[in-house]
């Protein structure tokens, strides 16, 4: 049975994921090779590396937005220019697994936690967190984090450095 036809609830987003992946040609994958290097490289000088016109990557690079492979582009601050001293992961765990949509939309409410992953383990959901300094975490775990409706417990694990930043590479 092909599996794109087969009755499941993953059976959709599968056969999505088939036709993006059929729709991303060399082309593409150079393009996106080249931006993911540097988002701010002109369309012109990516146009030249790749042999074709600047409409042409354009075209392609809205094609892609359009079916979702890129996501969007951004400058990157550092946190720490801004005065948040700590990076900290946070594991939290879950009363009851119906409330995972809840406590989301809490986490989205509070501008320190930047990112937020359902997780398999220990923790239903692992988020990244900055706070400005011990004090000030402390604040966002007792007054903010552990109120949430839903979260059982937490564990902090806090992050000394970033040695490793960096997308994917996109292989041609």
């Amino acid at each position: 049975m092909d599996i794109c036809k087969k009755s499941t609830n993953f059976a959709p987003e599968f056969k999505h994921f088939t036709i993006i992946m059929e729709k991303i040609d060399e082309l593409d994958r150079k393009i996106l090779k080249i931006i993911t290097q540097s988002a701010r490289i002109p369309f012109k000088d990516v146009a030249e590396q790749c042999g074709v016109s600047r409409a042409a990557v354009h075209q392609r690079v809205q094609k892609m937005f359009d079916n979702g492979v890129i996501t969007g582009s951004s400058y990157h601050v550092q946190p720490k220019m801004l005065g948040y001293q700590l990076c900290v992961y946070i594991g939290i765990s879950m009363e009851k697994a119906s409330m995972y949509n809840q406590v989301i939309a809490a986490l989205e409410q509070i501008p320190e936690v930047v990112e937020a992953q359902y997780t398999l383990g220990a923790f239903g959901i692992l988020a990244k967190v900055y706070a400005h300094d011990n004090e000030h975490l402390l604040s966002l775990l007792n007054t903010k984090i552990q109120q949430i409706p839903g979260v059982a417990d937490t564990t902090t694990l806090t992050a000394l450095a970033q040695p490793i930043y960096r997308q994917l590479p996109v292989e041609i």
